[in-house]
């Protein structure tokens, strides 16, 4: 069925008549004015929605589109729909494929388009009395509006549709002979890996095929070619396993035998830092007693230095008693003298007075006798005092002395404490120094037992490997490479099993 007719059968199915024709063209007028604010409405609610905004790269590409849809309108509003209109709306629908418009967007813009012709057919109608008559015309339009929208709706969605389906098929066509081409191929790849299962090692890939596998078939030949090249090889080093794995069990036990002896030498250097450890841990234990004793004899003789202070200020202040003392004997002496001669001028006036101052005299010769006495007193107490000032000067002069002597020891004192922190701190590094060392020392005594022990499995893992050389030498017996040349066979010299053999020789000498 044609174009033409599949339109035809469209509007016969919707009524599109005469009538529906007529009334369209009605309403071309105001079509024709208000189309272009319904598409300004149209096109701000597509620059204000992002998905439809990012569609249009310019300002002005979105304004060549609202022209070209201003022309569809007004011709979809001449009611003329024939050829020219269906190839019209088939590049509308192949631009949506084109540029990825889905029809959730057009068919939403159909609806603001039609929102706003239909209000301006409504509002272009007859009003008053006798406007029920123009009522049914302006139906009539709306009716015809809405049935080419519809079509016009109807169309770009189909083609849309059609030529999403023709690319469906098209990809579903390339999906199948890119099957089939790849059937062919794996048809080949397997015949020629089922050779290789069974031990031919020449298999190639047979055959012509397409472009897209000429890859895989050249990977695949080089891969088999390489991999029969690598079994000559393999056979080549079986031997020189073989040999060389005698070569590395005999190294392997004079290695086993020297790490023995490393071993036994390490745990007694282990033994030996550990007492020296100890040895100095106890040194810095020592050192911080003494450390402690020299602060309580510096604390000591600094309480020392202060009690020798205390005592020389007592002396001081006895020598100030003593003074005031000398002071008040002299005023006692002085007044011992005066009373002898108050005494005397008494006796003598008691002797005059004869009998009557006889009992007088006596009182007075008594007087004088303890006035006497008093200042004989007062001297020798004076006289006590002198020498008991001298001997507190001297005591005074000897606490000096005392306290500065006391003084140098606390700085001495106080010297020795500072030289005993430093040796309780030199001894303290020193003890975490060889602690350091003795776990260097204990984690490579565990090291060296460890290598001991791998060594010993070297060496089992070597004989081990001389009997899978022998089996591995029948395994590669079961392939055949054919007479492809292959790698170029290493020379004895440069071969890599007896460059390991070599190496296992020197390392095996005595003396190392």
């Amino acid at each position: 069925m044609s174009a033409k007719q599949q339109l035809d059968q469209r509007l016969a199915f919707m009524r599109f008549d005469h009538k529906s024709r007529s009334a369209l063209k009605a309403a071309k007028a105001v079509i024709d004015v208000e189309i272009h604010s319904a598409l300004d409405s149209f096109y701000d609610q597509v620059r204000a929605t992002a998905e439809t905004r990012q569609m249009f790269s310019s300002r002005a590409q979105m304004d060549a589109a609202q022209a070209r849809q201003a022309d569809h309108w007004r011709k979809l509003a001449t009611a003329e729909y024939g050829e020219s209109y269906a190839q019209d709306v088939q590049k509308v629908g192949r631009a949506h494929v084109r540029v990825g418009l889905e029809p959730r967007w057009y068919i939403g813009g159909y609806a603001l388009v039609a929102e706003q012709l239909i209000r301006a057919v409504m509002a272009k109608r007859p009003r008053g009395l006798f406007a029920g008559k123009d009522d049914g015309e302006t139906a009539e339009q709306i009716v015809a509006l809405m049935k080419a929208t519809f079509l016009d709706m109807d169309l770009a969605i189909s083609s849309y549709l059609d030529i999403i389906q023709d690319e469906r098929d098209r990809l579903e066509a390339e999906r199948a002979a890119a099957e089939q081409r790849q059937a062919t191929a794996v048809a080949a790849v397997g015949q020629a890996l089922a050779r290789l299962a069974d031990g031919d090692l020449s298999a190639r890939v047979d055959g012509s095929l397409s472009a897209e596998f000429h890859g895989l078939k050249t990977d695949f030949d080089n891969a088999a070619a390489a991999l029969a090249d690598t079994m000559k090889a393999v056979e080549r080093a079986t031997s020189g396993i073989r040999s060389g794995a005698d070569d590395i069990a005999r190294a392997a036990d004079d290695l086993a035998q020297r790490t023995e002896q490393q071993a036994a030498t390490l745990e007694q250097t282990a033994a030996a830092v550990e007492q020296l450890t100890a040895t100095v841990s106890r040194t810095a234990s020592s050192a911080k007693e003494v450390s402690s004793k020299v602060s309580e004899a510096a604390a000591d003789a600094q309480r020392s230095g202060e009690v020798v202070t205390r005592a020389a200020q007592a002396m001081t202040q006895i020598e100030s008693s003593s003074a005031k003392v000398s002071q008040i004997l002299g005023v006692i002496d002085e007044i011992a003298f005066q009373t002898n001669l108050l005494a005397l001028n008494a006796g003598v006036e008691a002797a005059r007075a004869g009998d009557a101052g006889r009992g007088f005299a006596v009182v007075a010769q008594e007087v004088r006798a303890l006035a006497q006495r008093s200042a004989d007193a007062a001297k020798e107490i004076k006289t006590l005092i002198a020498d008991s000032g001298r001997q507190v000067e001297e005591g005074v002069d000897l606490v000096g002395q005392t306290s500065q002597a006391l003084r140098g020891i606390v700085e001495k004192v106080g010297a020795i404490d500072a030289l005993v922190d430093e040796i309780a701190a030199s001894a303290n590094e020193q003890a975490s120094a060889l602690g350091q060392v003795n776990v260097a020392v204990n984690q490579l005594d565990q090291v060296t037992q460890r290598n001991t022990a791998m060594v010993q499995q070297s060496t089992e893992a070597t004989h081990a490997l001389r009997a899978e050389a022998a089996d591995l030498s029948n395994h590669v017996g079961g392939f055949r490479t054919g007479g492809r040349a292959g790698y170029a066979s290493p020379t004895e010299s440069a071969h890599p099993v007896h460059e390991a053999r070599a190496r296992v020789a020197a390392f095996a000498r005595p003396g190392r």
